[in-house]
């Protein structure tokens, strides 16, 4: 079959398409024929082993290589078809869609992936293709969890600070599931696609400073890795919300101190991206509260160009591979 690995760290050219053996489904396994997978940010990151977030670098390079890559392919988010079952697995049948993530695992940028069937796999959303749910995963796991930690109630104001990206974009959709009225945050040009996924009011932060604005907010979701954790606790109400999904050490020692000595709640716990959240975000789907954000597909042949697609920082939505039909 075909994947895509990685021999050593660095810029988009060290991905190579090779020829390696298709895994086989052990006890308690499916075989999964990959339709789709998203690029996403943390691929990035991992190919070229930099990071937003800087605490985690050293025990992460322990685990995932420290000279190259232990596991040398990529992708985590991906949709595609039931091949194969192994010994003992009941809840699938070959031929089934489903969509998922394959947690630490990665290597689902291929053509087959072999996984364990507890993992985060359900049947794809019936009003989707194979790319528009591999984009939903990634994202809508995420911001789903912080948002169920805020407990969003109808009518409350709700702004998420990096809108236009992958997480931010389902956290628009998924805060006006829940009533809320929304702002988002990103830079001028992705106004138009962040407000076709719901928001009701843009603030482009190269021209205004929401934490100065005057508005308070019942949630701020911040998803931008320098910003201001002072400016955004100047944004929420005296019985706000703060959701950092992207914490320095500093900002994870600052929440604590936040709920312990004021009214605010701050959460920063990561995604467990279970398989009940996913169930959810395809209710979700199949009742049109929230769809797929796709900015650009590309062939597998292309897995470069998508790398630098999610580099470039100007997409609006996931960026995904289409591996294509059996």
């Amino acid at each position: 079959m075909k994947a895509v690995v990685q021999d050593r760290y660095g810029p988009p050219e060290v991905l190579a398409i090779r020829e390696v053996p298709r895994p086989e489904p052990r006890a308690g396994e499916v075989l999964i024929r990959v339709r789709a997978v998203e690029v996403t940010k943390a691929d990035v990151e991992l190919r070229r082993f930099r990071f937003a977030v800087k605490w985690f670098w050293l025990p992460l390079r322990l685990a995932v290589g420290v000279r190259r890559p232990r596991r040398r392919a990529l992708g985590v988010y991906f949709s595609g078809v039931i091949e194969a079952l192994g010994a003992g697995v009941s809840g699938f049948e070959p031929g089934d869609e489903v969509f998922g993530c394959t947690r630490l695992r990665a290597s689902a940028c291929a053509e087959y992936v072999a996984l364990p069937a507890r993992f985060t796999i359900v049947a794809k959303p019936d009003n989707m293709t194979f790319e528009e749910a591999a984009a939903v995963p990634l994202g809508g796991l995420n911001a789903l969890h912080f948002l169920r930690l805020a407990k969003v109630q109808p009518g409350e104001r709700v702004l998420v600070n990096g809108a236009g990206g992958a997480i931010g974009a389902y956290a628009v959709q998924i805060a006006k599931a829940m009533g809320a009225e929304v702002t988002a945050v990103d830079i001028g040009r992705k106004e138009a696609g962040v407000r076709c996924f719901g928001a009701d009011h843009f603030i482009d932060y190269t021209q205004q400073d929401f934490s100065r604005a005057g508005q308070a907010y019942d949630v701020v979701f911040d998803m931008v890795p320098d910003s201001s954790y002072s400016g955004c606790m100047l944004a929420l109400t005296p019985d706000g919300r703060y959701l950092c999904g992207n914490p320095r050490l500093s900002d994870m020692v600052r929440c604590a101190l936040t709920n312990r000595f004021s009214r605010r709640r701050a959460h920063f716990a990561f995604a467990a991206e279970t398989r009940e959240e996913l169930a959810a975000l395809k209710a979700l789907i199949e009742r049109g509260e929230i769809g797929s954000i796709v900015d650009s597909v590309y062939p597998l042949a292309e897995v470069a160009a998508a790398h630098r697609r999610v580099e470039a920082e100007q997409r609006v939505g996931a960026i995904v591979i289409s591996i294509g039909a059996p």
